[in-house]
Order: structure tokens, then C-alpha cells, then sequence
């Protein structure tokens, strides 16, 4: 494991510094939100619907128990004030401003993907009949008998969005980010045996597991949306992840690639720079211990003549 110094490197001291390192990144996710609202504005494929097909899509039209405002309160400022704490915890800002980008990051490519699958299928919702005739009296077209709705057109277009879940996308992309965020900081993989370690990064994604089966219990999606969705959110999730983190079970997990790049380099500008050569340095020691060396037997040599004259002269008054 690398040497750590916190509290070095915080929002004040390097804050500009880094966000300015990564100004493409945030232009890009910009960009990513720029795409996102055209695709919920553009109409989706409106799938065919035949007589046949409508009893598939009569379930109840009911309201969400998860609604829309709770999933950006789930899936990033939840995430998010975690973070914070963290940080206030740890003062790193390398950690603090990759985990944010991180998860944005996580978040707008999915819903890209998300809202993007959903225009190009234009699969029906299993609740489709009631938002296609509120009165429940179909109305079909005489040779090919598809649909012919006629009820609010913006209900008529969020039932041709069933295929994937967007709550369950954005909630794995958000809670599965944090999850692997905290299996990091807490060393969950550290091969000490603490089971209530794997509780607390499971947690985020039971979270958001049943945010995926209230959209089944609401009959506004299929399972497989549900399922399709939590897919594409997780897999987002770990490689914005491993962007940015080591891998949570890396003895390095607990911090960032550009905290440890940052060590690296300072490290590195701290050396001399003089042009001395190694092999010399090498020959050096030796050499030095050997001159030392005999500088030091012909002390002691010299200190035992002297003492023998000394002695014999005594012995010789003595005498």
C-alpha cells in the first residue's frame, strides 16, 4: 500500500487545479445532458398494436410509487452527500472530485443509452390499453387492426417507452456506484472475513432493486425492462467506476489514479538532479570502507609502537 497524505490536497488549496484538469470531462457531460433532453422529446417508434395483442397491455394505469422527482434523489444527491461526508472525513479533493464526475458520469451515459433504446424500440407498457383508450372503448383500423388511440398524446407517448426501465437504470447506475465507492473506503475485500462489510455495500443495491420491482407492482413495466435496465446501469456504473478507482478489492482501492500519479510525480521532482553516475556511487562505498579501513589499522599500528616505547624505556630506568 502507498503512503497517504490526507489532508494535503483539499478543495481550497487544489480544487481549481483538478476541475480544470478534467474541463473536457465536464464539457462532456454537459453535452450528455444537451442529448438526453432531445431524446425525451423526440417521439418514439410506435410499435405496432394489433387486436390481438392489446389484452397483453390491459393492466391498470396506476401512479408511480417511486416518482420520477425520487430518482435523481436516489440515484445522485443520496450518492452524492455521501461523497461529501467522506471527504469532510478524509480532505482529499483528488477523491472528492473524481467520485462526483464518476457518478455523473455514470448516470447521464446511462440515461443516454436508457432514452435511446426506448425511442428505437417503442415497446408498449403493460398498462398501454388504458392510455390508448381512457374510455376503454378500442377503436382499431379496418385492414391492418392496429390501434387508433385517442387519448392525451403525451400519455400515448410515455406508453411506447416501456423497453428498458429508466428508474431501474438510473437507480443502479447511481446506488451501484456508490456501492462500489464504499466497498473501496471500507476495505471490504481486504480478506479479514467482516461479513457485515458485504451488508453495507449491498444495501445500495437492494435499494435499487426495489426501485425496479415497484415498476413490475406498478404495471409500468415488463420484467424484462426491469431487468434490462438494471443491466445497463451496473455495467455503466462499474467501468465510469474503474475510470477513475483502482478496483475495489486493489490494495490502492481506497484512492484514485490521480492522487497516486500525484505522489508519483512529486516524488519525483523531489529527487536531486545531479548527472552522477550509479556505477560510480557503487564503487564509491566499498572503496571509502576500504581507505577507512587501513587509515584505521595504521592508527591502531601506530598507536602500539609508541605504547612498546613507552614500556621498554621504563623498564630500562628500571634497571
Amino acid at each position: 500500500m502507498r503512503e497517504v497524505q490526507l489532508g494535503a490536497h483539499t478543495v481550497k488549496s487544489h480544487g481549481v487545479k483538478v476541475a480544470r484538469t478534467h474541463m473536457h470531462d465536464w464539457i462532456i457531460l454537459l453535452l450528455l445532458i444537451v442529448i438526453d433532453v432531445v431524446l425525451n422529446v423526440i417521439r418514439p417508434f410506435y410499435r405496432f398494436v394489433g387486436e390481438e395483442m392489446i389484452n397483453d397491455f390491459k393492466y391498470p394505469l396506476k401512479s408511480n410509487t417511486v416518482p420520477f422527482w425520487a430518482v435523481p434523489v436516489v440515484a445522485i444527491l443520496l450518492p452524492f452527500a455521501i461523497i461529501i461526508a467522506i471527504y469532510f472525513r478524509r480532505r482529499d479533493v483528488y477523491d472528492l472530485h473524481h467520485a462526483i464526475l464518476g457518478l455523473l458520469f455514470s448516470v447521464l451515459i446511462t440515461a443516454v443509452i436508457t432514452d435511446a433504446i426506448k425511442d428505437a424500440v417503442g415497446r408498449p407498457r403493460p398498462d398501454f390499453f388504458w392510455r390508448c383508450f381512457p374510455d376503454g372503448k378500442p377503436v382499431y383500423e379496418n385492414v391492418t387492426r392496429n390501434v387508433i388511440c385517442h387519448g392525451d398524446d403525451h400519455v400515448i407517448k410515455e406508453g411506447h417507452k416501456s423497453f428498458p426501465s429508466g428508474h431501474t437504470s438510473w437507480a443502479f447506475a447511481g446506488l451501484g456506484f456508490l456501492s462500489l465507492y464504499l466497498a473501496a473506503k471500507i476495505k471490504a475485500f481486504d480478506h479479514r472475513g467482516h461479513v457485515a462489510k458485504l451488508c453495507i455495500i449491498f444495501l445500495p443495491l437492494l435499494v435499487a432493486a426495489l426501485v425496479g420491482v415497484s415498476r413490475v407492482d406498478d404495471y409500468w413495466h415488463h420484467w424484462q425492462d426491469v431487468f434490462a435496465g438494471g443491466l445497463i446501469g451496473i455495467t455503466v456504473a462499474t467501468f465510469c467506476y474503474l475510470q477513475f478507482f483502482p478496483a475495489p478489492y486493489h490494495t490502492d482501492g481506497w484512492g484514485t489514479y490521480a492522487y497516486f500519479r500525484m505522489l508519483e510525480e512529486s516524488h519525483g521532482s523531489a529527487q536531486p538532479t545531479d548527472n552522477v553516475n550509479p556505477l560510480h556511487v557503487q564503487m564509491t562505498g566499498p572503496e571509502t570502507v576500504y581507505q577507512r579501513g587501513e587509515r584505521s589499522n595504521h592508527v591502531v599500528s601506530h598507536r602500539g609502537h609508541d605504547d612498546g616505547t613507552m614500556i621498554d624505556e621504563m623498564e630500562a630506568g628500571r634497571r
